[in-house]
């Protein structure tokens, strides 16, 4: 069992963003419910959103005060880690009208999890620290499990946390701006064999239709069909709206279809996607309704241009 132990100080903020790591669950449970408990007496607002086992561990150990507590699946919620940020901003914005500090745990990092989904949890804990850098009274504690999150994951957690909670030694200092460098980094590229046609702002109805058509073929069901034609449909408008142009792609890996645009166009909202556009906002819908639809949206972009891949997984 992991003695806990400070290795990174706070920054000079009023959000605090911590990893706690443990190696037993019985560290898990003891660390995680004093956190908990600690908060609950302080009359903060208290959410916690880790996997179902971890869910059912906490509230048995804190069952004189569960009810004080929201409890959230956090592989349903946050299944695609785009959409947790959305949780916390809701629940931040909820009790900030009401004066009350919120403290919440979120487990991005979980058994189960693909590679890709894997370095968007790297890029949504970077992501993080720009979105509530200037929340007051807002405590985020996120635990890593050193079984399943492995040594190069949790030496890369003190690159964006600015506290590592953790027995063991963690390589690394804490980078304000791990968000750009990882936004900026290419994602793999598709393979040769990809299906590829030019984006058009006349033939998107077409390319809908034959998004749905391999989404069928591939044993998506009809709803899923219907949502990655709909979340392609609307990033290819983006690529024909902002950069003029594009190419979009199609190909399937395992029991996942994924569908991708490339253009010559530049993001510099590294946020974008993961908030409710405002009602007269010029951008933004496409994306934040393609993390709604699909089961991972992962986007990047430099001044050599921007890819959206779309993952839907039967």
């Amino acid at each position: 069992m992991l003695t806990e132990g400070a290795w990174r100080r706070p920054a000079p903020t009023g959000f605090t963003h911590e990893a706690f790591v443990f190696d037993d669950d019985k560290s898990f449970v003891e660390g995680t419910a004093d956190f908990v408990r600690a908060g609950v007496t302080a009359g903060e607002a208290v959410l916690v959103a880790v996997p179902t086992d971890g869910l059912e561990a906490l509230r048995a150990e804190l069952a004189d005060i569960a009810e004080r507590v929201e409890w959230v699946d956090i592989t349903v919620a946050g299944r695609n880690p785009a959409r947790i940020i959305p949780l916390w901003r809701e629940l931040v914005e909820t009790h900030a009208t009401a004066g009350h500090a919120v403290r919440s745990v979120g487990q991005p990092v979980y058994a189960g999890r693909r590679p890709a989904e894997l370095a968007e949890t790297q890029l949504y804990e970077a992501l993080v620290n720009i979105a509530f850098e200037r929340v007051p009274d807002f405590h985020l504690r996120c635990p890593y499990d050193v079984r399943e999150a492995g040594a190069a994951l949790i030496d890369d957690l003190s690159t964006t946390h600015p506290v590592v909670l953790s027995g063991i030694p963690v390589d690394g200092e804490f980078d304000p701006e791990a968000a750009a460098d990882v936004f900026a980094e290419p994602l793999p590229p598709a393979p040769a064999d990809a299906e590829r046609w030019p984006i058009a702002i006349d033939e998107l109805h077409v390319l809908r239709r034959a998004v749905r058509e391999a989404a069928l073929r591939h044993g998506l069901s009809a709803d899923q069909a219907d949502d990655v034609a709909l979340a392609a449909h609307e990033i290819c408008k983006n690529s024909v709206r902002f950069a003029g142009d594009g190419t979009f792609a199609i190909w399937a890996e395992d029991d996942t279809l994924l569908c991708e645009t490339t253009d010559g166009g530049r993001i510099d909202q590294l946020l974008v996607g993961r908030a409710v556009p405002p009602p007269l906002a010029e951008s933004g819908r496409g994306l934040w309704l393609a993390n709604q639809l699909c089961d991972l949206v992962q986007i990047r972009s430099s001044p050599e241009g921007t890819t959206v891949r779309l993952h839907a997984v039967r």
